[in-house]
């Protein structure tokens, strides 16, 4: 294949050492492939755990130093030798500074960070063994900079351009995921699983052709497998359909994954690291013409808050204020029903008494209304809401239909077995597919 592909391996993908065999595989005949990988499995909960635990703390770095030499023997002694005593010499140094300060921020994200420097580590060492011009780099030293301090939610796109020169990437570089250069010049990590945002920003910058997710699942399912519905991947989710599904239930892709890909138009694949040749992987894009209903985001137990006001304009007026409050909180909403001075707003469970409190600073006591779920159906047109509703028309469920975009129709579901439901969905979907290959 020619072009540039970056790969992401995240810890699923680094138990074993025969993992790295494996990685050496898949990235065969690419003209040039960039890596970026997470901390090898476990590490990172380990370095979370040395935070808060001297005891653990006390014998961590040796440990590590074990581990990383049982997959890459002869790193100790190789080219990256004095890189892989310095990353165990800051970690010992993060452990220090937390003991003396376990509100140190800055002594904190040193310790996490190190263990994705020792998996770049292990994989360049390895790689070289296999033949490839592969060498470590620390996402902040090619000037990957994050949107915050400390923590933060992206890669800022648009710092890291001016910092990062794409014709210094030369070979098989294998860069450090999940954190860069904060904007008070410290290191700042992203939220868990936000190596995968790495992955693609870094493809967004170096104008990559295509960006790989090697995972432990083929691709992503039609249904989250969490719900005990046997079902198949996703051959195919345009860039909003896949934020939608990762909005609402999927744990294969972290919320900010797509969005540095879609400007440049850059394909992202979600493969299984040992069934890479099979057909059943998800590939995600942009928009295709055919419409289709591909699969079903699920969230369980979300509240709805209904209130009204007998003036409608007034209403509106406050319906705005009230969501640029939440907005402020940081309190997310799922759907919202609103229509002549009724409002009805759906919360999942565990946001439902900070909403309410914003209500009550309108001098509002909403109608609380407990749904079995919210189910978003990716893909859902017209002709599919009529079926939905004829599949269910002599159940005991009860849909009301919620916001609707070109990606998803949102629906809030009652009923008393919500794994029952699924299955109908789920169903419906296969039956309505079958007829999609069949045209």
């Amino acid at each position: 294949m020619s072009g540039k592909v970056v790969h992401k391996f995240g810890g699923s993908c680094l138990r074993e050492p025969v993992d790295i065999q494996k990685i050496a595989e898949v990235i065969e005949g690419e003209e040039q492939a960039i890596l970026v990988v997470s901390a090898l499995w476990g590490t990172t909960d380990r370095l979370y755990r040395a935070a808060r635990d001297p005891d653990y703390a006390s014998r961590l770095v040796q440990d590590l130093s074990k581990q990383h030499l049982r997959f890459a023997p002869g790193l100790d002694t190789s080219r990256n030798a004095h890189l892989f005593s310095m990353v165990l010499h800051n970690l010992k140094d993060a452990l220090r500074l937390l003991a003396q300060n376990p509100e140190d921020r800055s002594a904190l994200n040193n310790l996490l960070a190190s263990g994705e420097r020792l998996s770049a580590l292990v994989v360049a060492h390895r790689l070289q063994q296999y033949g490839y011009d592969a060498y470590p780099l620390g996402a902040e030293d090619i000037g990957i900079t994050l949107d915050g301090n400390y923590q933060a939610n992206h890669v800022d796109i648009q710092a890291s351009s001016i910092k990062l020169e794409p014709n210094t990437l030369y070979g098989t570089p294998v860069i450090t995921g999940w954190f860069g250069e904060g904007q008070n010049k410290e290191i700042a990590i992203l939220s868990r699983g936000g190596s995968d945002h790495s992955a693609t920003a870094i493809a967004n910058l170096i104008d990559a052709d295509r960006v790989v997710l090697w995972k432990d699942v083929p691709g992503i399912f039609t249904l989250n497998p969490r719900w005990g519905v046997r079902s198949e991947t996703i051959p195919y989710l345009t860039y909003q359909e896949a934020i939608e599904l990762s909005l609402m239930d999927t744990p294969v892709l972290h919320p900010s994954t797509i969005e540095p890909l879609i400007e440049p138009s850059i394909t992202l694949e979600v493969r299984h690291l040992y069934h890479a040749k099979e057909e059943k992987n998800t590939k995600i894009g942009p928009p295709r013409t055919e419409k289709q209903l591909k699969a079903i985001g699920c969230l369980p137990n979300v509240i709805s808050l209904g209130f009204s006001h007998h003036h409608v304009d007034s209403h509106q007026r406050q319906l705005v204020k009230i969501l640029g409050d939440l907005a402020q909180n940081d309190v997310h909403w799922w759907g919202l029903e609103s229509r002549l001075g009724d409002s009805r707003l759906i919360v999942s469970q565990h946001d439902m008494h900070r909403a309410a409190s914003i209500f009550e600073r309108f001098d509002i006591e909403p109608q609380l209304h407990h749904h079995l779920g919210l189910l978003s159906l990716i893909g859902c047109d017209e002709s599919d809401v009529d079926s939905i509703n004829a599949a269910f028309e002599t159940t005991e469920f009860d849909l009301t239909w919620l916001n609707q975009t070109s990606s998803a129709a949102r629906v809030a579901i009652d009923g008393e077995d919500l794994v029952q439901a699924l299955h109908i969905l789920h169903d419906l979907i296969q039956e309505r597919n079958q007829s999609f290959i069949q045209q």
